[in-house]
């Protein structure tokens, strides 16, 4: 049976992240200190958080990204900024993997702090994620 071509762009999805050395379906445990709706009832300003969840928008902007996390409570923008995420030389966690690999549907793991953008929307700077 011939695969379908999403499955395709998938399945190639998946090799290039191993061959960077990613495991995208890790085991390890995830440590979550917030879910969406703790950060919409009691939002704190630059608050640290840790949450889980899927990927349900992406908006690409060059260095700058906005994604929308949903999790069993609700959903949550998250704003991931290039040189945030990757504060070193190496940029390819942030242009190879979130940009190219990460679909919508993605589980992700995200570290980061609360903040409100200009628009006063609620929503996470990621500072680091997997």
């Amino acid at each position: 049976m011939a695969l379908s071509e999403q499955e395709e762009i998938r399945r190639a999805s998946l090799a290039r992240m191993r061959d960077l050395g990613i495991e995208p379906y890790p085991a390890d445990e995830v440590k979550v200190s917030h879910h969406a709706v703790d950060i919409h009832n009691g939002f704190s300003d630059g608050e640290e958080v840790k949450m889980a969840g899927r990927i349900m928008t992406k908006r690409i902007m060059g260095k700058a990204s906005f994604a929308e996390l949903m999790d069993a409570t609700g959903r949550i923008q998250l704003y991931f900024n290039r040189d945030e995420v990757c504060p070193n030389e190496d940029k390819s966690l942030y242009n190879e993997v979130f940009k190219k690999l990460l679909d919508i549907g993605d589980f992700i793991a995200i570290e980061g702090t609360q903040f409100r953008t200009q628009t006063r929307e609620l929503s996470i700077l990621v500072k680091g994620f997997k």
